[in-house]
């Protein structure tokens, strides 16, 4: 951005797109902000994409992006009209720039700070003005925001992967930082507007994960590193020892009765699953909800449960609001399953384990879930020994059919081309059904969410028993019934359910175990796995669902990694 005033680029298609626009304006200059935008306010149209400016006329002064949602945006928005100001958009972020615009005293630092005590809610920013050229300010309230130090060069991020490539070397801000950038250097503030010290990490985990090699999409690279994903996740495990879990592990968990585990979307399905683990081979009654809605009730405490915290990004807003309310409500003991080290996640919980899935671009989680019920299994186990529920000869047994996930996982990713078979035939549906039963049903609602998120078809999933309670309505020869279909003690059962799928016209794709007696027959597609995986098997039987998911969007032409409406973090509420 040059002296002569402030210019942009904007535009409501791709990256890529919005490159060539830049290369065809001829924008240059040493100082710029920009964003990729995923709508909360406003239709994704030009006017409503970010930077968004502010000034007088048509010189405007001040351009700044914006991560998260502003709360009072309308009784500031209403303040500002009265002072004068028009508003282009629809959005909460440009109350922001014009709020910059009417405090602005000449030093966008002081001003920024001023700024952000009146903002409610969630936000990251990145504000400029044209009268001191050479420096962007930052700030973080509630959503993720990175300082990148380069030679001669300084960059904010909402995210470290945002800079591989260009800079290893980090600082996470934290929370109420505001960050001034220059050329020369960086200075940061924290909530009190006092000079703050952030220690420099380097970040060099990401540099491997851009380059897509034979792949078509990272989801699809992503499904297929699960094997070295949940290699490494395990990497070093060679018992179940609470320090697995971080110091002073094992004190925690000889002082608690009960699990509650937090999370959102596939996490919570991990959560789901692990709610089976636990009662079983822990005998530890465990509770799940969706943070969401844990963070708006009155749930009834019990101080000595465990909470359990899941999450890819570690900034899940909805998850570490649940977290707080749950310390609010006199929980002491927390523990995180999460995939970033440096995340909000791990250093607000007593406990963490980390997932070691590697950075995951694709919107829809994949090897994310499968290192979460890993870790998630070992947390099962450890807690199982402590309690004496656990015979030595088992242990050992547990741990090699750990040891054997990774193989176990790429023989079931050689399936790929009998599950590319069914998906042809899934691209022209608009509806599916997906039948589980324990262990499984969290599985067959991951199954269903996979599908909803990347090929956008309506996609639902119930506990195999509850079909005749009222989803067989659905049933026709137009609707789909995928089945997870392990586990011979349930099999008669399901086989009945199957049953009335196939009198009422419905097509069968069942998805069996090595050893389970259903065969391939009229409207009734089975693909076996090859083995039988036990209390390990929904981490296996997960696989194929992902891939029917990824290859029916692929076949109906949809933009796998990067699905409408969705974002990889939710840091919004």
């Amino acid at each position: 951005m040059h002296h002569q005033g402030l210019k942009r680029s904007r535009s409501v298609s791709r990256v890529a797109e919005l490159e060539t626009q830049v290369a065809d304006t001829r924008l240059t200059g040493h100082t710029g902000i920009a964003h990729t935008r995923w709508a909360t306010h406003g239709a994704p149209a030009t006017n409503n994409a970010h930077p968004h400016f502010s000034g007088k006329g048509d010189d405007p002064r001040i351009a700044i992006v914006h991560n998260g949602i502003i709360e009072n945006y309308e009784e500031i928005r209403s303040e500002l009209v009265k002072l004068g100001y028009v508003f282009e958009s629809q959005t909460d972020t440009e109350v922001i720039a014009h709020l910059v615009n009417e405090l602005y005293d000449g030093d966008l630092l002081r001003t920024v700070q001023k700024v952000v005590k009146r903002l409610h809610g969630a936000f990251a920013i990145a504000v400029f003005c044209k009268d001191e050229p050479e420096r962007v300010v930052g700030a973080r309230v509630g959503c993720p925001l990175v300082v990148g130090i380069g030679q001669k060069e300084n960059f904010v991020a909402s995210d470290a992967m945002a800079l591989a490539g260009t800079t290893d070397q980090i600082i996470y801000l934290e929370e109420g930082d505001v960050v001034d950038v220059r050329l020369t250097g960086i200075s940061i503030t924290d909530k009190n507007d006092a000079t703050a010290e952030r220690k420099i990490q380097t970040v060099n985990a990401y540099s491997g994960a851009i380059d897509l090699g034979p792949y078509r999409h990272y989801m699809q690279k992503e499904i297929f590193e699960q094997p070295r994903a949940i290699g490494d996740t395990l990497e070093g495990v060679l018992g179940f020892a609470p320090d697995l879990f971080g110091k002073g592990a094992q004190e925690v968990f000889t002082g608690i009765n009960a699990v509650q585990i937090l999370a959102c979307g596939t996490s919570y399905y991990s959560g789901m699953t692990a709610k089976y683990w636990l009662e079983s081979l822990a005998g530890l009654p465990t509770n799940v909800e969706i943070a969401s809605e844990y963070r708006y009730r009155e749930p009834a405490v019990n101080p000595k449960a465990l909470v359990v915290v899941i999450s890819q990004s570690g900034e899940t807003a909805d998850t570490l609001a649940a977290l707080k309310y749950a310390k609010e409500l006199g929980h002491s003991h927390s523990l995180a399953i999460c995939n970033v080290a440096t995340s909000a996640m791990v250093r607000e919980t007593t406990l963490s384990y980390l997932t070691r899935a590697g950075v995951e671009i694709g919107v829809a989680s994949t090897k994310a879930f499968t290192t979460q019920l890993t870790a998630l299994y070992l947390l099962t186990l450890t807690l199982a020994k402590l309690r004496g529920k656990l015979r030595d000869d088992a242990e050992t047994t547990h741990l090699k059919n750990l040891r054997h996930l990774p193989a176990a996982l790429s023989s079931v990713l050689a399936l790929e081309p009998q599950i590319i078979a069914w998906a042809d035939a899934f691209a022209r549906k608009e509806n599916a059904l997906f039948l589980g039963r324990g262990l499984h049903y969290p599985i067959a609602l991951e199954g269903a969410l996979k599908l909803k998120e990347i090929s956008y078809i309506h996609a639902e999933a119930y506990p195999a028993g509850e079909l005749k309670h009222g989803p067989l309505a659905l049933v026709t020869e137009e609707m789909p019934v995928v089945t997870v279909a392990p586990n011979d003690a349930l099999i008669e059962k399901l086989k009945s359910n199957m049953q009335e799928v196939r009198a009422r016209g419905g097509q069968l794709y069942v998805f069996a175990d090595a050893d389970s007696r259903i065969a391939s027959s009229d409207g009734v597609h089975v693909i076996r796995l090859p083995e039988h995986y036990g209390l390990l098997s929904p981490i296996l039987h997960v696989v194929p669902l992902q891939l029917l998911a990824y290859h029916t969007a692929l076949a109906r032409g949809t933009d796998v990694d990067k699905p409408r409406n969705l974002a990889k973090s939710v840091t919004v509420e």
